[in-house]
């Protein structure tokens, strides 16, 4: 029984990690030329980094661009599909962040709203009276 507690996490991981598949290597699955593949490689990198990734560099073979049209057609797809990616997750974080302080003002708005009616509920009403009423 021990070993079979053991082993279904050990598969579970198995599992998960084989559904880990890179954009490369869905385009060899698709039957992409590896120049092709490559270039996408490269441009999809170089498209991350132009939309605003800190952690993409800019990777291209200017050689290879100029001489080899699946390399160039690659990069140039990959450029623009993960530019686009790319911009669209900084967009994301950008509206997740302006919603978080929206939420936040109007939380701190409430909260002053609430005090100032505090406040402001029993000026100009005779309270003497209810000072009786305070516990001893």
């Amino acid at each position: 029984m021990k070993k079979k507690l053991y082993l279904l996490p050990a598969l579970s991981g198995l599992i998960i990690l084989s559904g880990c598949v890179s954009e490369a290597d869905l385009l060899r699955q698709q039957g992409q030329p590896p120049n092709y593949v490559q270039g996408f490689d490269d441009g999809c990198h170089s498209g991350k980094k132009a939309g605003g990734s800190w952690f993409d560099q800019f990777k291209k073979d200017v050689h290879r661009f100029g001489k080899d049209k699946l390399y160039s057609q690659g990069w140039s797809d990959g450029f623009r599909q993960c530019e686009t990616e790319q911009e669209a997750m900084m967009r994301n974080q950008r509206m997740a962040l302006e919603y978080q302080k929206y939420s936040e003002q109007k939380r701190h708005n409430k909260e002053l709203e609430s005090q100032h009616f505090n406040e402001n509920v029993l000026k100009g009403i005779d309270t003497s009276g209810l000072e009786n009423l305070k516990a001893k």
